[in-house]
């Protein structure tokens, strides 16, 4: 069975995440930008940062994955995943990117990340900056789980990488 891990990843998390599943599994890994083509692939295990209510690099490699492929989806984002708010938000995000088949077919994980805000683009500083605004004025009931995190790790480094939660994941994984 020809598998590969294929990671998105802006600031390095889910790059971290990847080549920690390749190194638990011995599945070659490749970021997004870099793959040509897919076929002959049975399983796709792609990892992908959650920005801007999407996971990077996921419609680039939706669009080269074979008919039949079955595909293992892990998000990894900043807010708490075992919130079952933040769950079901970043569910209705990957069905936006996913056809309806392989949304039905896939295996869905979903890990935590993490944020260093002195590494951020400015697009992104200032993207972060008008979302914290927006969630700092917001009364306390009306905030979710994810602007709480927003809100908690302002301006700071906050590393939830936790190679653990990938336990999931290896059981997911076809034994060859």
């Amino acid at each position: 069975m020809k598998q590969i891990i294929i990671y998105g990843s802006e600031y390095g998390t889910a790059r971290r995440y990847a080549e920690r599943l390749a190194q638990l599994t011995g599945i070659p890994v490749i970021d997004y930008a870099s793959v040509k083509g897919l076929d002959g692939c049975e399983l796709v295990i792609y990892l992908g940062g959650l920005y801007a209510g999407g996971v990077k690099g996921l419609k680039h490699t939706v669009k080269r994955l074979p008919a039949e492929v079955k595909l293992i989806l892990v998000t990894v984002g900043l807010a708490d995943v075992t919130d079952p708010e933040n769950i079901r938000s970043i569910q209705n995000s990957i069905r936006r990117q996913l056809p309806p088949a392989l949304f039905e077919t896939a295996a869905l994980f979903h890990l935590r990340g993490g944020i260093d805000y002195g590494q951020l683009s400015l697009p992104h500083k200032t993207m972060m900056t008008l979302l914290y605004n927006k969630a700092r004025r917001l009364p306390e009931e009306k905030k979710t789980a994810e602007d709480r995190a927003m809100i908690d790790t302002f301006n700071q480094k906050a590393d939830f990488v936790d190679f653990a939660s990938l336990e999931p994941v290896l059981k997911a994984i076809p034994k060859q």
